[in-house]
């Protein structure tokens, strides 16, 4: 039997030396997306021979899988999932990139189904296209930006990241921000919450980087992300007050510019299937669109 435990933020060193160096680029791939969202998903983990495996679990008491990371017998890691799985549903895997299914079937061929999950796909884009905003395609957003600097004069872009502690005015932006939105009863705007205070709490000891955007000393928008591999950041909070116009491009772009221009890409997680999110992720037209999959045992005939 394999020991999962709850991923605790103690546990980030370890789990690191298997994520750091994927090649994946996907955003489940990462210890602060992990940490971050493990009160949603019930998050545990273990490390089983040379392979750190990742266990999520369902409300009603089903379970999924990460495909594992490490090197070895990728099948026989697997293979100790399947056997492990207790689950009331059957066996899966999900987050399973075009590149993890590739090599699990040659570990292990015609053994499962692949059902792709459009809401789990990733938009990322380079770091040049978020930074520029070259194009026809982008010029939208580049008078987006040029009104928002029109009509607030005083603004600036503060780092986070040198200035840990403009943390404790993000959390109060991000409480007013709350409080505007609150009025939907989607259960995602709580869970939201909760995990942006996750990381401005824990911004030190789980490597963030963030950026602000301040408007006559008040900040209006706010963004937080970290390292996904060599090449990819990826930003896993972005809050403005949607009435400032043009406050989402601007720390969009800024944000980049100062903590991340050094990435080749920049991965902008899912959109989980709300219209309004695909359509404002797309507006920045990805450079690449990272499939994902569910990944399941055939039935046995």
């Amino acid at each position: 039997m394999i020991e999962f435990r709850d991923i605790e933020l103690q546990d980030k060193e370890l789990i690191d030396k298997f994520l750091i160096n994927n090649p994946y680029r996907a955003s489940e791939s990462c210890f602060s997306n992990l940490y971050g969202w493990a009160h949603k998903y019930k998050t545990q983990f273990a490390v089983w021979r040379d392979y750190l495996l990742v266990k999520f679990t369902s409300d009603r008491g089903g379970c999924s899988y990460l495909t594992p990371f490490g090197k070895g017998n990728l099948a026989s890691a697997i293979e100790m999932l399947v056997k492990e799985c207790g689950c009331p549903v059957k066996f899966e895997m999900s987050g399973v990139t075009e590149a993890m299914k590739e090599e699990i079937e040659r570990a292990m061929p015609k053994r499962f189904e692949y059902i792709r999950q459009r809401a789990l796909y990733d938009y990322i884009y380079t770091s040049e296209k978020l930074i520029n905003l070259s194009g026809k395609r982008l010029q939208s957003k580049r008078n987006h930006i040029n009104r928002f600097k029109a009509q607030n004069s005083e603004w600036k872009y503060i780092s986070i990241t040198e200035n840990i502690s403009e943390t404790s005015r993000c959390k109060d932006m991000l409480q007013k921000w709350y409080d505007l939105n609150r009025g939907s009863s989607d259960e995602s705007l709580d869970l939201d919450f909760k995990s942006t205070s996750l990381y401005l709490d824990n911004f030190e000891a789980m490597e963030l980087r963030g950026g602000a955007i301040e408007v006559d000393g008040e900040i209006v928008a706010f963004s937080l992300g970290a390292k996904l591999n060599a090449d990819t950041f990826i930003v896993h909070v972005e809050k403005a007050y949607s009435e400032i116009q043009g406050a989402y491009p601007i720390i969009n772009q800024e944000f980049v510019k100062n903590e991340a221009s050094e990435f080749t890409y920049i991965n902008r997680e899912e959109d989980m299937g709300y219209p309004s999110l695909r359509k404002a992720k797309m507006s920045y037209r990805p450079d690449i669109l990272l499939e994902k999959y569910i990944v399941k045992e055939k039935d046995q005939k």
